[in-house]
């Protein structure tokens, strides 16, 4: 009985192997240019990965290895696992939108799913098509243009900015600021952690759980299958927590809005993304889920642009002073949305700190069925290669957004005025691309600029407090590793 049933498996798998050799040869793939050499089937290149996370150089250590082996080669990466890592463009735009419906993220279930439960960023198929459907109108150009939103929030972080020239830790201010301004367009109640003293101790639990947890999720992502033997306590306790204080503002915004429904009075109540919502569905899990989602996407990208760009200025006097010229032009009026819009080069500003460090360097997908990728296979590495079901696909938007055939010579440099007549097109993706492209993008965008203009009205001098040059610290979104300590010098009246 034994040998036959392994005999049918030997027979099974070379079915699959000859089925895949014809789906290949029908749509005349080549084997990848390169593979990557490997020892202990790979597990040396996992083992080098994650020691370059845990020493910051991550993002370095990937543009070196497609430096090395090309732009798309194949990297054995454990027992039965090879994957392909790309930073093609003409790749990147086949994953994310001419073959989208051949890929899927579940990769993200087991290394997430503790704290985001099923909600956009970590569902397929159905389940993401009903996410994507329930929060995309709640992004609408005159909640994402309302000013009042971000001004509350910018005006209590400048109060914590040293007015004497002392150094400051603007990355630690930003986060705050972005998490406060975020539970507040989302929530209904922010966490305060701006606040004079009057945050909940709640509150403050909440923001150190939730950076806790996503912290430690992307050592979980980078696992893969092995995944199922991480054991972090840490990790399920700060998972558990955030969830709990999401779920309770949930069951109490429900009950709430059912006692107003009886009374007839929830028209005329300001704008809150729960409650929004929570007209489309009373499902507890499902808004957490879905709350959860949006707030680690609300609050990272924004504070990590805001960190960045802060850091980089304030290494770059040139950049300070021209920005400065532009927003002087403002007369010290708060700027409008359509004021940040026209504001060009504060746009390439943040254009060209995106295209530097991207907020997710890199990501993952993974073949539901045979496919194929456009470019990466035979002796130049330009003709079509086979995915087959199962496979991997990592792409870096680092290293892609730093490619000299699209951005020049000079790629590697902190260089706005490039912006002046760059389109880089599916080379340039700081918010991903094709349907899944990041719907709170220009939230994000916004409130950035705006953050950025309101400081530069405040203060005439910016000085760097750190000798170092960047480096990134990346989790499941990217940081600097040295925070934006500065030193900045108000305006005299």
């Amino acid at each position: 009985m034994a040998n036959n049933l392994r005999g049918k498996k030997k027979k099974k798998g070379a079915d699959l192997y000859f089925q895949d050799r014809i789906f290949a040869r029908k749509n005349g793939c080549f084997e990848t240019k390169t593979t990557m050499p490997s020892y202990f089937f790979g597990f040396d290149h996992l083992w080098k990965l994650l020691k370059a996370y845990g020493e910051n150089e991550s993002m370095e250590f990937a543009q070196r290895w497609h430096n090395e082996f090309g732009n798309t080669f194949n990297l054995p990466f454990g027992v039965g696992r090879t994957v392909v890592r790309t930073c093609d463009p003409k790749n990147v735009q086949a994953i994310l939108a001419t073959k989208f419906n051949d890929f899927e993220i579940a990769v993200r279930q087991k290394p997430f799913g503790p704290l985001l439960g099923n909600g956009i960023f970590v569902s397929d198929g159905k389940a993401w098509e009903h996410s994507r459907a329930l929060l995309r109108p709640n992004f609408v150009r005159n909640q994402i243009s309302d000013i009042a939103v971000y001004e509350k929030h910018v005006s209590q972080l400048i109060k914590h900015i040293p007015l004497d020239g002392s150094t400051v830790d603007l990355q630690d201010l930003f986060l705050r600021m972005t998490i406060d301004s975020a539970t507040e367009f989302l929530f209904g109640q922010s966490t305060d952690t701006l606040g004079n003293g009057k945050s909940k101790t709640g509150n403050s639990s909440f923001a150190e759980n939730f950076s806790i947890s996503q912290a430690k999720s992307l050592t979980r992502l980078l696992l893969g299958p092995f995944v199922v033997f991480h054991r972090d306590s840490e990790f399920v306790k700060a998972s558990e927590e955030s969830r709990k204080y999401v779920r309770r503002i949930v069951e109490e915004t429900l009950e709430q809005r059912a006692l107003q429904a009886e009374k007839g009075s929830l028209e005329g109540e300001s704008y809150v993304f729960l409650h929004e919502l929570a007209k489309r569905t009373q499902d507890e899990k499902m808004l957490t889920d879905q709350l959860l989602n949006i707030l680690l996407a609300g609050r990272d990208t924004t504070a990590a642009l805001l960190s960045i760009t802060f850091f980089t200025m304030a290494k770059r006097e040139d950049v300070w002073s021209k920005l400065r010229t532009e927003v002087l032009k403002l007369e010290g009026r708060q700027p409008s949305f359509e004021d940040l819009k026209s504001m060009t080069y504060l746009q390439w500003v943040m254009n060209e700190i995106l295209r530097l460090y991207p907020i997710v360097p890199f990501n993952i997908r993974v073949a539901n069925k045979n496919t194929v990728l456009p470019t990466g296979g035979g002796p130049c590495g330009t003709l079509p290669i086979f995915i087959r079901k199962g496979q991997e696909v990592q792409y870096s938007v680092y290293t892609m957004q730093r490619l000299p055939e699209f951005f020049g010579a000079d790629s590697n440099e902190f260089k706005p005025e490039r912006w002046e007549k760059l389109r880089p097109g599916w080379a340039y993706l700081p918010f991903n691309g094709g349907p899944r492209v990041c719907i709170g993008q220009q939230f994000a965008l916004t409130e950035a600029g705006y953050t950025i203009v309101r400081i530069v009205q405040q203060f005439e001098r910016l000085e760097s407090r750190t000798p170092e040059a960047f480096k990134g610290n990346v989790g499941l979104t990217l940081s600097s590793e040295y925070g934006a300590k500065v030193a900045l010098t108000p305006i005299q009246a």
